[in-house]
């Protein structure tokens, strides 16, 4: 057997988009539901399909669903930490809550909001909170508004949850729940068969991404999703190193105007906007050299 990744739009979509249960499921594991708080039935809503990123193919995964308490539920799967993430996520989960009134309506007809975000990247890196002396913060983590003083939840109208999936400890977990399902969309690929053992629901996702089941038009739905994820991180990668590229210029213009003033040397305008936009790396490093002897601003960029 070849299981497809689930992180995939399509085979998300597959799975949780057209099974209701199996969607059902994945909520209750990751909110922690049970008992008399257990979400039984869904109903989709209409999705909006919105651009990762400027130029690239690749769109944000977006499951939309209500219970029948009115709850509704944004679930999206995102793949590349790409800049204003979460400030989008909290202004996507803010609009869904607004946008239920229509016209005269009253705000008591306003239904909680709850948006899930599972992320193939950390949010908040464990090294990160370290270093900044901060709690660590879980693989799943659930967020509302807090009174600061007395830890009040009283605000629960629109909550985030998060699901870091590099969190994922190495091990398999035996129970069910988020970190099973966790384990899933990180090591789907590598199986070759269903684990015995597996409870239903996720064996029923599973199942659902066993390659050998979809038809030709489906596994040429996949293999495009495949390309255009690639194609986003190709992307962001060169984005990153254009910004690291950057990031280095600019302390390096910064090193040679710093060591010319030092010395006392004036720099003209001209002179200093040439230092400061160029990006040339191996330019910048001759004109440190240079600055640190040269009679004037000019000399150091002739």
């Amino acid at each position: 057997m070849a299981f497809a990744d689930l992180k995939n739009d399509f085979v998300f979509r597959r799975i949780f988009a057209t099974h209701p249960d199996l969607l059902c499921a994945l909520l209750n594991d990751l909110l922690e539901r049970t008992g008399e708080r257990i979400i039984e039935a869904i109903e989709y809503l209409p999705s909006e399909q919105l651009p990762l990123a400027a130029g690239a193919k690749l769109s944000i995964l977006d499951v939309r669903c209500k219970d029948r308490g009115g709850t509704t539920f944004v679930v999206e799967m995102q793949l590349i930490h790409v800049p204003g993430f979460i400030n989008r996520v909290v202004y996507n989960a803010c609009k869904a809550y607004v946008g239920q009134l229509q016209g005269a309506d009253r705000y008591t007809k306003l239904a909680d909001v709850i948006a899930i975000s599972i992320c193939d990247f950390e949010l908040w890196p464990d090294a990160q909170q370290r270093a900044q002396d901060l709690p660590l913060v879980p693989m799943l983590s659930r967020w509302n508004m807090t009174e600061r003083q007395s830890g009040n939840h009283g605000l629960l109208q629109v909550q985030y949850v998060f699901l870091e999936l590099p969190k994922l400890p190495r091990q398999r977990p035996e129970a069910p729940g988020a970190d099973l399902w966790a384990w899933l969309f990180v090591h789907a690929p590598e199986l070759t068969e269903v684990p015995a053992n597996l409870a239903r629901p996720y064996r029923a996702a599973l199942e659902l991404a066993n390659k050998a089941t979809f038809t030709q038009l489906e596994l040429n739905a996949y293999r495009k999703v495949l390309d255009e994820i690639q194609q986003a991180e190709e992307l962001a990668e060169v984005r990153e190193a254009k910004g690291k590229a950057e990031g280095k210029a600019e302390g390096k213009a910064e090193a040679i105007l710093a060591v010319l003033a030092a010395r006392g040397i004036a720099v003209a305008a001209e002179v200093r906007a040439r230092i400061e936009v160029c990006a040339e790396l191996a330019t910048l490093d001759r004109w440190i050299a240079r600055a640190a002897t040269a009679v004037s601003a000019e000399d150091v960029v002739a």
